[in-house]
């Protein structure tokens, strides 16, 4: 059964070919054979995923059942769960066990899913790699010896490793797409707004949206129709309608007019991913679509506005941890500015404090004119490339990222060469639009993505393309060496 999507599981619970408890405890037991080797997990929900799996078999005999009813669910641990630990993968909320459910939480609870637990992420969702968790670098399930790809590595690796038919995932900059790439699964970022971020810890207000990642572009549609709409309690939730997802998968690729930005494949292109990439597109071309060459003239500032406004909001965002409320709490503090100072120096890893420096000093008396208000200034260039380019074009493709996954700490004292590996998705946040990537091969038998990004709220028209070239390759059926297990 592990093999199987979300939408072939849901049509097993429905006809009773076998029961929520027997599938939850199937994940279970994979997670307890499989996980040391991947460490994608933080913490494991399996009293309280057994207790939700019984009621889901009772709503599913009543016939009252949705669509995701009794379907376990590995959820990244950015999401606040009532009586779940959620860490952030940061020792600063080791401790942390939250009051109230993400809105996002609430809305799977509501459609029936199991939690299975809570996936392993780089600490406070800062990184690309999935090494700068708390508890410990995610392995790639293709590759133990590679990243798994950040900030959502738990969540693509669990997926990819069969450990999870789905999983939540969050991207601020390239956070679920680059894992989902690089670990060979399907993974989309919504259209700002499109997913309420209440209750989802905040890294950068203006750029952090959750999605979903699975096994195919269909699964994500079915997890998308739960995940997206309104909240009201969410000042940046947009209340433009919801459609269903899943109505036009199948819808003929025939005069679909694709872009392809020049500045995506130009130097920094891995040859092998770019041959991946051209196959992948051919493909599309064959179902009727049309390429364009378009461009996007900002796109080399891209990578310099993010790292101005993304730690100038973590900054911002990050300064409520100081040990007075909840999480870490230094030992025996001296007076107030020592409990300040040690707590935050004892409970953040180096990439936040990074970050923190950067956006504070961004937004700095003197400095936020040259600094955060150039770069928002520059953000709308960015995104007026995008809005121009869509004049054209009904999507843009083009690479998720410049090659496969590298190999763990290769580029772990080389923040630039880590930050390069999202010169592909950063822009796609900066402008709010949806991004998703799909598997398009293998280099080095390793997965490569191929990205699309669509126009503001057209998720329905990026999944319908993603469902009908799943539906010519294999790319996202293929499991490789990883251990199946029972």
């Amino acid at each position: 059964m592990h093999t199987n999507t979300v939408a072939q599981l849901a049509l097993g619970l429905q006809r009773r070919d076998f029961s929520s408890t027997e599938l939850t405890e199937l994940y279970l037991d994979r997670i307890s054979a499989l996980d040391d080797t991947y460490n994608a997990y933080i913490t494991v929900n399996a009293e309280q995923a057994l207790a939700a799996a019984a009621i889901a078999d009772a709503r599913l005999a009543k016939g009252t059942g949705d669509a995701l009813t009794g379907i376990p669910i590995a959820h990244k641990d950015i999401f606040c769960t009532s009586g779940l630990r959620t860490s952030c993968g940061s020792r600063m909320l080791d401790n942390f066990v939250p009051p109230y459910d993400a809105t996002v939480i609430k809305h799977f609870d509501a459609a029936g899913a199991v939690i299975l637990g809570k996936t392993n992420m780089d600490e406070f969702a800062m990184g690309s790699s999935n090494e700068n968790s708390y508890y410990g670098a995610v392995k790639n399930p293709w590759d133990t010896s590679a990243v798994p790809g950040g900030s959502s590595g738990g969540s693509a690796a669990a997926v990819a490793a069969m450990l999870a038919p789905a999983a939540t995932g969050t991207d601020t900059g390239g956070s679920i797409r680059q894992p989902a790439a690089f670990c060979g699964v399907t993974g989309l970022k919504p259209t700002y707004g499109r997913v309420s971020r209440l209750g989802m810890i905040a890294f950068a207000s203006s750029l952090d949206q959750a999605g979903p990642l699975a096994r195919t572009a269909q699964d994500c549609a079915i997890l998308l129709n739960v995940m997206a709409g309104h909240d009201k309690l969410d000042s940046t939730s947009s209340e433009e309608p919801v459609p269903d997802y899943t109505a036009g998968l199948d819808k003929p690729l025939q005069g679909l007019r694709i872009g392809l930005p020049r500045e995506f494949f130009g130097d920094g292109l891995a040859a092998s991913t770019a041959a991946a990439i051209d196959a992948s597109l051919k493909e599309l071309e064959a179902q009727g679509a049309t390429l364009v060459e378009v461009s996007l003239p900002h796109s080399k500032l891209t990578i310099p506005t993010y790292y101005v406004i993304a730690p100038a909001e973590a900054s911002t965002n990050l300064s409520r941890f100081d040990g007075v409320r909840y999480g870490h709490r230094c030992d025996a503090p001296k007076d107030l500015h020592d409990l300040y100072t040690r707590t935050r120096e004892e409970g953040f890893g180096d990439e936040v404090k990074r970050r923190i420096l950067v956006g504070t000093y961004a937004l700095s008396a003197g400095y936020y004119d040259a600094y955060y208000k150039k770069a928002q200034q520059v953000r709308r260039l960015i995104q007026q490339d995008y809005l121009d380019a869509f004049k054209d074009v009904d999507i843009i493709a083009g690479p998720t990222t410049p090659g496969p996954a590298f190999a763990l700490g290769a580029k772990s004292n080389d923040p630039l060469a880590m930050y390069l590996e999202d010169v592909y998705t950063l822009a796609v946040n900066l402008a709010g639009l949806p991004g998703m990537s799909v598997p398009a091969g293998f280099v080095d038998n390793k997965p490569v993505g191929l990205q699309l990004i669509g126009q503001h709220f057209d998720e329905a028209r990026l999944l319908n393309v993603a469902h009908r070239f799943q539906q010519a390759t294999d790319w996202h059926t293929q499991q490789g060496a990883m251990p199946q297990g029972k």
